[in-house]
């Protein structure tokens, strides 16, 4: 196939996210056979169990549901706790399905996190207890450990942190400390019952105790963890009063390997960021193009970010072939006072435009769930015209980047990536494309 610039990396885009579907892993990774359950080596005898009981969380969260609900035994009682941003298709008086708030948590996710602790803890000794945690599981499911602290006073706390410029670790750290279901606290009302956690990641490799805030694992993170970060960040006093209040009595840990919860816990990830790098590397490959990975800016900043990723993308011209760089994970935005409209990938985006795309150069960056930010699009498309074109329908790049407005800019040019919610979060996958015709 034969495609230039902006084509090209839109369809290598789209490709990569219909080839790393949640339903398609769950088929691949679990199997279901004369009531034996497999799972990445794993197998559980379902007959052992008088019923399963699931807790799906997260952008993925009723994808994953409805892809294992599926493939349970006929006839084994299950009961299941969903939040996410669409229902599951599966449905029935058994099942619970919340519409949980994200980037924030809301009523619903309140209300979500309050179903799944009396889920879990009513269940039969004997139960099958399945975590399904995806990411944006850490604004769906969420209720406050001290039960003084306010909804309001806990979306203060989300705010603050995602305004921070904070690394989702950093966020995840704090959050965990205040929450009755992160950082394991989930798990642990589960009791003694055998649990399994399935993972469609969100998050850094080695790091999936951060992902939806780690409902369902032991935590590695410490209370002096969290309060570093309130600290490096300047947080600490901007905090809700009856926040700091606990600050001052001391903060509980969360609950550590050790544990007797995760005596009987297994978990198994189905999908990550290294699952769509790798379909959209042998796509690109297909095409034609010379393909290089490098995830090295993982966590930057978005300026900083793209100012390697451009560095890169020249020497790899040097080759003279038509390059594809990929690099996946996520970039880090520093919320202004006054927000326009956009997300971390179209500020990337943009960011590369104001540092300049040389000729023959397009770049994608967009999130797989869909969402950038505030904005109804994914990400955006930018190549070596953009600047050209923006100023031409009067768009001033500075204004834009300051007021993290970069999706105002590139739906203007017809170039922001707008698939609608994926089901899916797999964080974020960026593009740069060289082709020396293209110009």
């Amino acid at each position: 196939m034969v495609l230039g610039g902006r084509s090209a990396a839109r369809h290598i885009f789209l490709r990569a996210l219909e080839q790393t579907t949640v339903a398609a892993a769950v088929a691949r990774a679990v199997v279901c056979d004369q009531d034996v359950l497999r799972v990445a080596g794993l197998q559980y005898q379902m007959g052992r169990y008088s019923e399963v009981c699931i807790v799906a969380m997260g952008k993925a969260g009723a994808a994953m549901f409805d892809a294992v609900d599926a493939l349970l035994p006929d006839g084994l009682k299950r009961r299941a706790v969903v939040t996410a941003p669409i229902a599951p298709e599966r449905s029935g008086p058994e099942i619970q399905y919340f519409q949980g708030g994200h980037p924030e948590p809301d009523g619903a996710s309140s209300a979500a996190a309050q179903a799944a602790l009396v889920l879990v803890e009513s269940c039969a000794a004997d139960a099958l207890v399945m975590f399904l945690v995806s990411g944006g599981a850490s604004a769906m499911l969420e209720l406050p450990l001290y039960e003084d602290v306010s909804l309001a006073d806990t979306v203060l706390l989300h705010r603050l942190l995602i305004a921070s410029g904070a690394t989702i670790a950093e966020v995840n750290s704090v959050r965990k400390h205040f929450s009755a279901v992160k950082g394991g606290r989930l798990a642990v009302h589960a009791g003694a019952r055998d649990k399994l956690t399935l993972l469609v990641s969100d998050v850094p490799d080695g790091a999936l105790g951060a992902l939806g805030s780690g409902p369902s694992l032991p935590d590695s993170s410490t209370v002096a963890d969290c309060l570093s970060v309130l600290r490096r960040y300047g947080l600490t006093q901007r905090l809700p009063a009856l926040m700091q209040r606990c600050l001052l009595v001391g903060l509980g840990e969360t609950p550590k390997q050790d544990h007797l919860a995760f005596r009987n816990a297994a978990s198994a990830v189905l999908l990550d960021n290294g699952a769509v790098l790798e379909q959209a590397k042998r796509i690109a490959t297909d095409m034609g193009y010379a393909v290089e990975v490098d995830c090295d800016c993982d966590d930057w900043a978005y300026e900083d970010a793209a100012k390697y990723l451009l560095a890169k993308l020249e020497m790899l011209r040097g080759s003279g072939r038509r390059v594809c760089l990929l690099s996946g994970g996520e970039v880090t935005v520093r919320l202004p006072e006054t927000v326009g409209i956009g997300g971390r990938n179209s500020q990337f985006c943009l960011s590369c435009v104001e540092q300049g795309i040389a000729d023959g150069v397009t770049i994608l960056s967009a999130g797989t769930d869909g969402v950038d930010g505030n904005s109804v699009a994914a990400g955006a498309l930018a190549d070596w015209t953009t600047r050209q074109r923006g100023e031409q329908m009067g768009l001033e790049i500075q204004t834009q980047l300051r007021r993290l407005d970069a999706y105002t800019y590139f739906a203007a040019l017809g170039d922001s990536i707008e698939t609608g919610p994926t089901g899916n979060n797999l964080r974020d996958l960026r593009l740069l494309l060289w082709d020396p015709d293209a110009r």
